[in-house]
C-alpha cells in the first residue's frame, strides 16, 4: 500500500519539533519553520496563528506520545515496585522512540518560560497534562512508602532523580553518546538504560529490613 504523504499541518509540526528541540523557542523564527517546511508564511499562519500556538501544538503532540505509553502503565496492577518499573519502561520507550521528545520535555520542565508561551491558551493544558503524569508517579511512590515496600524517601527529590535518569539521559545528545561511547537510541542502549534505572531505584528504595536480609544472605 503506498504511503500517504503528510498534510501541510503534519509537515509543519514535524519540522518545527526538530527545530524547537535543537534551538529552543526563542532560537527559532517563524520564517525559519516556513522555509524548512517548504511552505509560505501564509500557509503556516493558516494552521497556526502565532509561533506560541505552533510551539504549544508541538509540545502537546510530544506529551500525547508520552501519555500513550505512560498512562496505561500507571493503570496496571501490581506491587508498587512492579508499577514503578512498568512506568520507567514506558517512559524510556516513549523517549527513545522520538529523539526530539526528551529535549523538548526538558526545556518545558527546566527553562524559564517565554511570556508569550505563558499567556498562550494551551499553557494550562500543557501544565496539567505534565503534572498528571508526575502526580501518577508520585502516587506510586507514596503508596510504596505507606505499604512498607519502599523506605521513607523524599518524594520530590526522587522525582527529580527519575526525571534526570530518563529525560535528561535522552536529551544529552552528543555529550551523552560520547560518555557512553555509543548511541543513546539503539535497542541495546535502551534496554540497558531500563535495567540501570530500575536497578538503581529498586536498590535505593529498598527498606532497611529487606536490605539487612539481602546482605545476610
Amino acid at each position: 500500500m503506498p504511503q500517504v504523504p503528510p498534510s501541510s499541518r503534519e509537515k509543519i509540526l514535524s519540522v518545527a519539533e526538530a527545530l524547537f528541540a535543537r534551538r529552543g523557542y526563542t532560537g527559532v523564527g517563524i520564517s525559519t519553520v516556513a522555509e524548512a517546511s517548504g511552505l509560505g508564511k501564509s500557509s503556516l499562519f493558516h494552521h497556526f496563528p502565532s509561533k506560541a500556538s505552533l510551539y504549544c501544538a508541538v509540545l502537546l503532540g510530544v506529551l500525547a506520545r508520552i501519555e500513550s505509553r505512560v498512562l496505561p502503565a500507571l493503570e496496571k496492577s501490581g506491587t508498587s515496585e512492579q508499577k514503578l518499573g512498568n512506568v520507567v519502561d514506558a517512559l524510556i520507550d516513549a523517549l527513545a522512540e522520538h529523539p526530539t521528545s526528551a529535549r523538548l520535555l526538558l526545556r518545558e520542565v527546566f527553562e524559564e518560560p517565554d511570556p508569550a508561551l505563558s499567556a498562550a491558551p494551551e499553557a494550562a493544558e500543557i501544565d496539567a497534562r505534565l503534572a498528571g503524569m508526575i502526580d501518577g508517579v508520585a502516587a506510586i511512590l507514596e503508596a510504596g512508602v505507606a505499604s512498607g515496600q519502599f523506605r521513607k524517601v523524599g518524594i520530590p527529590d526522587l522525582l527529580q532523580t527519575i526525571i534526570g535518569a530518563t529525560v535528561y539521559h535522552f536529551a544529552s545528545g552528543d555529550f551523552g553518546e560520547k560518555l557512553l561511547g555509543a548511541s543513546l537510541f539503539s535497542a541495546a542502549a535502551v534496554a540497558r538504560r531500563k535495567r540501570e534505572v530500575k536497578t538503581l531505584l529498586s536498590n535505593g528504595l529498598m527498606p532497611e529490613a529487606r536490605r539487612s536480609v539481602a546482605e545476610e544472605s
